[in-house]
């Protein structure tokens, strides 16, 4: 199986207006942004998105207004997950008969509150790709789900079933993501999902980044995981070390605040988030439009 999620994926934010609307022409302004660079594929209504706090028919018009500016130009991964296995598959099996094969694959996550054990995790996974004809790739983000999935689980879920794809994996542990490299099959892709982890995930043998930041920075975070995948070591660390401030920054005060706030310093949309999470904080905007003016300057050396 031809690995296609392979290089950058931008995990893409939805712009709201000052009456908490989903504002589409800054959802247009940012899916522009990021398509005339290099990337190699988008994710759509992952927690970047908010897509917690988004209506069904908010994200139904996400979807569609994405797809027509893409056109096809690079593959479409869809977030859909969650903590009730039954209810994950009926929404994939609905995706797919409405939308058929706009999509390269699901991006679901690793079951949340509900705590499952490795058998839990397994069986979850197991039914999904089972009931549905989705290509998944598994989520694991500890932070948030308070369940970490291991190497053991994660490479027997991916050696019993073809269509597990990849894992997006966040649970800032290398040796972790080290141990899935060593075992994996071939059909399978380890991805960081952690900007500052990305360059030693790819160079111990990944296969890329879903990157937050890279939205923002999509020329340079392309080229930095281009660099890293044809192992060109000194050229990646370069633009690494341009933005590691930014990459610190941006998660100072929670996702997507952070990226927002980037994208608002650079014309692409306002910086507005809905509740419970907040705009970033006057401080903390500062920073980020300092160590974005440091980027550039660093960058016009």
């Amino acid at each position: 199986m031809k690995k296609k999620l392979r290089g950058i994926g931008l995990a893409l934010a939805t712009p709201f207006d000052e009456k908490n609307r989903v504002d589409f022409k800054g959802l247009e302004r940012l899916t522009e942004h990021v398509l005339k660079e290099d990337i190699d594929y988008l994710v759509l209504l992952g927690t970047t998105a908010e897509s917690a706090t988004l209506k069904n028919e908010e994200k139904n018009d996400i979807i569609r207004c994405i797809h027509s500016l893409n056109k096809k130009k690079v593959p479409i991964v869809l977030s859909i997950g969650g903590n009730n296995t039954e209810k994950v598959i009926k929404k994939i099996e609905q995706t797919q008969i409405f939308y058929f094969e706009a999509f390269e694959a699901i991006l679901s996550i690793v079951p949340y509150y509900n705590r499952p054990s490795q058998e839990g995790i397994y069986q979850h996974f197991k039914q999904i790709v089972e009931k549905t004809k989705a290509k998944i790739i598994l989520y694991n983000v500890p932070s948030r789900t308070g369940s970490n999935i291991l190497p053991k689980t994660v490479l027997r879920l991916s050696k019993e079933f073809e269509n597990i794809v990849a894992i997006k994996e966040v649970s800032g542990s290398l040796i972790q993501s080290y141990e899935i490299i060593k075992e994996k099959p071939k059909h399978f892709s380890v991805i960081s999902g952690d900007d500052i982890l990305a360059l030693p995930t790819i160079l111990g043998g990944g296969d890329g980044l879903i990157s937050v930041l890279g939205q923002g920075l999509p020329n340079v975070f392309s080229q930095m995981v281009h660099h890293a995948l044809e192992g060109n070591v000194k050229e990646s660390f370069k633009h690494y070390y341009q933005m590691l401030d930014l990459m610190n920054l941006i998660y100072k005060e929670g996702n997507p605040s952070g990226i927002k706030s980037l994208l608002h310093i650079l014309n692409v949309c306002e910086s507005y988030v809905r509740l419970p999470l907040v705009r970033a904080s006057e401080i903390l905007s500062r920073k980020i439009e300092e160590a974005y003016k440091r980027y550039i300057k660093i960058c016009t050396v």
